[in-house]
């Protein structure tokens, strides 16, 4: 017996009747060696054999020029080296190879010595080999021998036809090949929401690595990472959570268990279907868990709803067929090797049937048909195809509810969305042009809020496609900055339209429970909502796209806790509520609580959010949405921050006087921040850092008016690229301090 090492030079000592040669390196691979047969050598990636009959003397060439050879009378000693295989045949006869199941190899169909004690031998050996252990043949054309082939930098020459009939680790069936190629096809590309018919975008040219975690987070850290906003958002994220990758979802855990299932839970539009998406491409294009599973099936939820719908009884292997040419395959790998297969199920939260009620007996075969329901469940809780492996996305509202269901080992993991370095690359991959991105990234990092906002992608993507725009255009992104609230109101819609499948209540009224539910936490200044709490304002929370579900050990229970997405999401919805409330009242109290305590701070993005929302462009956007708007509201506004102005002017509150600059920026109605600007005789802005988005308000406000008295600008951190922002308007200033 001979075992090689991976990565050590080990000599094989072959005795007058040892029969078994053992080589490790990569994957299990094993040598038969019978009487008189000396040596077989198997080729890293492809399925390369020698056979030595009696008294053939070995030639072993190393891809590096090393040559080794030992030949003894009645011992023989092989030389492997790692990485390369040159093969020699120094006799005539007719021989074939098979490949075991498993990275095993013996002989086969060799001919012409049946009559001889050699024969005998060999013939007792295959008798041995079980027939499904048999994968692939090397033998002579025409049925006759192999006649002397001339091995030569890893190839065989000669008279050989090689016959493939099983896939293995190193090599593929055509049928395999031409579902990865069909798969590629299918998924290389997306269609974007703002896509028209036949515009689609390469995958490659947008998906940007996830920040996954599998740690489940306490109720402090959910709490602070709300309330947390800009780059030390992202920086308190990195630092506290330890990042997993795709390529370790199937890894072992502590126990040493290898999980059967893995959860990948997200919010709605934080990239959970492009992930799946881009690992079934990346395993048909060869680059992810080639060791790991021969067959990747890929199940849509909202397809399955179709088929639900439609009522039809299917089997197993119909349900999970990506096409009709590739049942057979499909039912070959389900059945010959299972464990070598990845159900990929995307969207469980999107079900639209009871899953969970189904009993596991009414599927018995992948044959037979059942509803698709029974077909899910049996696959969930591995009654049929133990042995496959799953992967499941969904909202982390049916997490809980899917855990329950699945097979164990599990694993759970969660897509909190893009880092701050994953926000820079999206940009680069959206933009394309280095000078674009980088002005457009350095533009959004300005606005504290909306560069938060983007470690959610659908809001990265609705930026991008709107600096975009505006490069189109050929319009200066600081004339064309969208106003934060704009951008939300996109988000919201975007969720609208293509995350919410099922509700239970007709939208107004879903948007009015929401605006109830965020205005309560902001008055008790509260982020984390219990179930109970939640209930009493929005009928179905798992099934609304804006609401955050997460589960917190109390003890010797477990409790059901519910966040907005962010701290600014619950300010919006808040304003959202005060903008669709008819009564004038509410507004005007919530303006006086600003003028009356100091330390309503915290009600500042809400004003500045319900200016947004007056902005006309955004009423219409509203009213898309079945929303009322009150009527008197933006006077009221308009009135309030006109007295704002004219009470701070002179009262040194810098900071008050530049929330009333981005206040008028969302209003965003030039003829009436010509009006504001006017009141403001001298602008002072002592002790304040401005950022850039300061700069592009001040900017545009600037713009709205023809002079402006002065402008003191003291110990503002104003850098001479801020400057050259400012100068198209410092002409209009009589007075210019800094």
């Amino acid at each position: 017996m001979l075992h090689i090492y991976r990565q050590s030079i080990l000599c094989i000592c072959i005795l007058y009747y040892v029969r078994i040669l053992y080589i490790c390196r990569q994957s299990i691979l094993y040598i038969f060696i019978l009487y008189y047969v000396r040596i077989l050598y198997i080729y890293r990636q492809s399925i390369l054999c020698i056979f030595i009959l009696y008294y053939v003397r070995i030639l072993y060439i190393c891809r590096q020029s090393i040559l080794y050879i030992f030949i003894l009378y009645y011992v023989r000693i092989l030389y492997i080296y790692r990485q390369s295989v040159l093969l020699e045949l120094e006799k005539s006869t007719s021989a074939s190879i098979s490949v075991l199941s498993g990275h095993c190899l013996c002989y086969s169909n060799i001919s012409s010595i049946d009559n001889t004690a050699y024969g005998r031998h060999v013939g007792a050996f295959l008798a041995s080999v079980p027939s499904e252990a048999l994968a692939a043949t090397i033998s002579a054309q025409g049925g006759g021998h192999v006649v002397a082939p001339n091995v030569s930098q890893s190839t065989i020459q000669g008279n050989i036809t090689t016959i493939s009939h099983h896939h293995h680790y190193h090599s593929q069936t055509p049928m395999i090949s031409q579902l990865k190629e069909w798969i590629c096809s299918q998924h290389e590309t997306v269609q974007e929401y703002n896509s028209l018919p036949g515009e689609d975008v390469l995958l490659t040219d947008r998906y940007t690595q996830l920040l996954i975690v599998e740690k489940h987070r306490q109720q402090e850290e959910r709490e602070k990472e709300i309330r947390i906003r800009g780059p030390s958002f992202f920086g308190a994220r990195t630092m506290e959570y330890k990042s997993t990758t795709v390529e370790q979802f199937f890894r072992p855990n502590d126990r040493g268990d290898v999980p059967k299932a893995v959860i990948l839970q997200g919010n709605s539009g934080h990239g959970k279907s492009f992930t799946t998406q881009k690992i079934i491409l990346d395993w048909a294009s060869g680059s992810l868990y080639q060791d790991q599973f021969e067959l990747i099936l890929h199940l849509r939820c909202n397809e399955l709803n179709h088929m639900f719908k439609e009522g039809a009884k299917k089997s197993v292997v119909d349900v999970v067929s990506c096409s009709e040419k590739c049942t057979p395959l499909v039912l070959k790998n389900l059945k010959d090797s299972p464990q070598k297969v990845l159900f990929i199920i995307d969207g469980f939260d999107e079900l639209q049937f009871p899953v969970s009620e189904i009993h596991k007996s009414s599927v018995k075969d992948l044959s037979t048909p059942a509803p698709v329901e029974a077909i899910l469940s049996a696959l969930l809780k591995g009654s049929v195809l133990s042995e496959c492996f799953l992967l499941v996305s969904t909202r982390p509202t049916a997490s809980d509810k899917l855990s329950k269901l699945l097979k164990r080992p599990q694993r759970c993991t969660e897509i909190l969305g893009f880092s701050e370095e994953g926000v820079r690359q999206y940009f680069k991959r959206f933009c394309k042009d280095e000078q674009v991105w980088n002005k457009a990234l350095s533009s959004l990092k300005a606005n504290e809020t909306l560069f938060t906002s983007c470690f959610i992608p659908v809001i990265c993507w609705i930026v991008c496609t709107v600096f975009k725009e505006q490069l189109q255009k050929n319009v200066e992104m600081t004339d064309g900055l969208e106003t934060t609230t704009s951008i939300f109101v996109h988000f919201v819609s975007i969720l609208l339209k293509h995350h919410c499948q099922g509700l239970g209540q007709p939208l107004p009224d879903l948007l009015r429970s929401l605006g109830q539910l965020a205005e309560r936490g902001i008055r008790e200044q509260q982020v984390l909502f219990e179930k109970e709490s939640v209930l009493s304002t929005v009928s179905d929370p798992a099934s609304v796209p804006f609401l955050c579900k997460f589960l917190l050990k109390e003890r010797v229970e477990m409790k059901e806790m519910f966040s907005f997405m962010h701290l600014s999401f619950q300010e919006f919805f808040t304003a959202l509520h005060y903008t669709s409330d008819q009564d004038e009242e509410r507004v005007k109290e919530l303006l006086r609580s600003i003028e009356q305590h100091e330390d309503r701070a915290h009600l500042l993005p809400i004003i500045q959010f319900l200016f947004g929302l007056s902005n006309v462009k955004v009423m219409q956007d509203l009213r898309k949405l079945k929303l009322k708007h009150n009527p008197s509201m933006q006077a009221q506004l308009k009135e309030w921050v006109i007295k704002l102005i004219e009470n701070n002017e002179d009262s040194g509150k810098s900071d008050m006087m530049l929330f009333a600059l981005h206040c008028l920026y969302e209003l965003h109605e030039e003829e009436f921040v010509r009006r504001a600007m006017e009141a403001w005789g001298v602008m002072t802005f002592d002790s304040i850092p401005l950022t850039r988005t300061d700069c592009w308000v001040l900017l545009y406000c600037l713009q709205c008016c023809p002079t402006i008295r002065s402008l003191q600008l003291t110990d503002c951190n104003i850098t001479a690229e801020k400057l050259r922002m400012l100068q198209p308007a410092l002409s209009r200033c009589q007075e210019l301090r800094r």
